[in-house]
């Protein structure tokens, strides 16, 4: 692995301006190195990361993917890394024409991580160089301690998908000339929102009350403001009183609560375990918004190295087999899903929709299918509102709002089903359906979404720590159980309990009727490596 040379730099530096000139948003600084398929084959069980600490489990996915290369050669052509700076790998034999497309997809990318607001914690990071003290600090440790650093990083990362992203990524981001209080926020982010369950209208006349008081009577507003909240809601100062006492406590997402409330962990002789429980409870919160933009990030790039390789006058000569390449990686597939394609097109879409004036209230209540057609209002605005989409979504979002039926209908999509073709004895795909909602769902289901599994304080004490499993019509996947809950108990010191529900089929259905199921919140319990179940009522 090596830096880039000064000619393919420079290439680099002038693929800057031009994407700079068309509106994209980055720091000046970059590293990019060149690499062979063999480094990306170690790079990439470490997520790209060179100096992320070393982890046994890494080894055996560098194994698998070595043995994957030799049946399957593939030429990966960049990745990137969101750090500060910025850092890129390229594959060792591009031409300088291909590095022109694949450095505006990577500019692209950085410009995402460096402005959408789901990165806003790590807009100043250096994060391959914390990786590095991570990884230094971990070594250490093992000289000290052996294997069991390695059991601690294992149980740690069999629940660093439970760490709080969001909980963690609401915590700053007021300006410092304003920082309303705690009792502020909590009155408009928990009490209205979750307690009372008050609509949008009711929320933003509250606001509005709020900034009018605050404005007038700048040192007196917040005052006034809950005089007249405490006779409507006398139970408000309780309430907010039982919350500040759970922030003083720390975050509740279950590492962060082991972490700093583990009576094992407290243990002067066991201190060099919290550190290590940071260390993946960190890079799990660094790296979490990257999962959760796969399809809106990957689309941006996509977008923008098309957008500007084609108006390069760099390409002259190479068009047909930029052609191929591009067709190669934002191809649609028919049976799957490949987030280059639908992330390309559905934000083309989008910016189509705002230029004629379609992401309009009234024209979303137009149901004549010529007249949907013909609507253009030409306003221009595509271009802003992809700026904007960039800025302030996430994956969820952006297919849940904008994945209809005109979309579907566009692109010819479809979701595919499988079944045994007895008669060949082979399995046959068919369109199973064109539906605009099923095709959405499709897309949602295939979204990262770990289970929400919370620690309820007043259930929990150093001999015990329960959990309980917010159902959202998934249930966990049961061989994983055990030994997750094996790892929790060891850091824990204590019983872990774990209350979830389960899915079970009442009968099994006559030929042509739907089956029923009966939903059963039940409890696991691990105590001294052994597991338990019952069924709670």
């Amino acid at each position: 692995m090596e830096l880039i040379d000064q000619h393919t730099k420079a290439i680099m530096e002038e693929c800057k301006v031009r994407a700079r000139d068309a509106g994209l948003s980055f720091d000046d600084e970059s590293l990019e190195y060149i690499v062979t398929n063999r480094d990306l084959l170690e790079l990439s069980p470490k997520v790209m990361i060179p100096t992320l600490y070393d982890y046994w489990l890494d080894d055996v996915e560098v194994l698998k993917n070595k043995g994957q290369y030799k049946l399957y050669p593939g030429n990966p052509y960049e990745t990137v890394i969101n750090s500060r700076p910025a850092i890129s790998f390229y594959n060792d034999n591009n031409p300088d024409w291909l590095n022109i497309m694949i450095f505006y997809h990577v500019l692209a990318h950085i410009d995402f991580f460096q402005n959408n607001i789901l990165f806003e914690k790590t807009w100043k990071d250096d994060f391959a160089g914390q990786a590095l003290a991570d990884k230094r600090l971990i070594e250490n440790l093992r000289s000290e301690h052996g294997r069991w650093v390695d059991y601690v990083i294992e149980f740690s990362r069999g629940i660093d998908n439970l760490a709080g992203y969001y909980d963690a990524l609401a915590r700053p981001g007021f300006p410092d000339t304003y920082k309303p209080s705690d009792r502020v926020l909590f009155y408009f982010d928990v009490f209205l929102q979750e307690i009372l369950k008050s609509q949008d209208h009711e929320i933003f006349k509250e606001i509005e009350r709020y900034n009018q008081l605050v404005e007038q009577n700048p040192e007196l507003g917040e005052s006034l403001f809950f005089s007249e909240i405490r006779p409507h809601y006398p139970e408000f100062e309780v309430k907010f009183e039982k919350y500040r006492k759970q922030e003083e406590e720390g975050p509740l997402d279950l590492m962060g609560f082991i972490r700093d409330n583990s009576v094992v962990l407290q243990k002067e002789d066991n201190q060099w375990m919290k550190s290590v429980l940071s260390v993946v409870r960190n890079t799990a919160l660094y790296l979490a918004p990257q999962i959760r933009t796969k399809i809106l990030n990957e689309g941006w790039a996509s977008y923008w190295h098309d957008e500007l390789f084609r108006k390069d006058d760099r390409i002259s000569g190479h068009e047909i087999a930029y052609a191929r390449i591009n067709a190669g990686v934002t191809a649609l597939s028919r049976v799957g899903l490949n987030p280059y394609a639908i992330g390309l097109r559905l934000i083309q879409y989008i910016e189509e929709l705002a230029d004629k004036g379609k992401l309009d209230f009234n024209f979303q209540n137009i149901q004549d299918i010529q007249t949907r057609e013909n609507f253009d209002k030409k306003v221009g605005t595509g271009r802003e509102a992809i700026f904007k989409l960039r800025k302030y979504s996430a994956d969820f979002p952006f297919i849940n709002k904008y994945v209809d039926q005109d979309f579907i209908d566009k692109h010819d999509l479809f979701v595919a089903g499988k079944r045994p073709n007895m008669e060949k004895g082979t399995i046959e795909y068919f369109v199973k359906s064109r539906k605009g909602e099923d095709y959405k769902k499709m897309l949602i289901d295939s979204l990262y979404h770990p289970p929400s599994i919370t620690v309820v304080p007043e259930k929990t004490n150093e001999k015990n720590i329960y959990l309980s499993h917010d159902f959202e019509g998934k249930q966990l996947i049961r061989p994983f159980v055990a030994n997750t809950m094996i790892g929790i108990e060891y850091l824990w010191g204590g019983q872990v309990q774990l209350e979830t529900t389960e899915i079970v089929m009442k009968k099994a259905p006559a030929p042509g009727e739907k089956p029923e199921f009966s939903y059963n919140r039940v409890l696991y319990t691990m105590k001294d490596k052994r597991l338990s179940r019952g069924k709670l009522e």
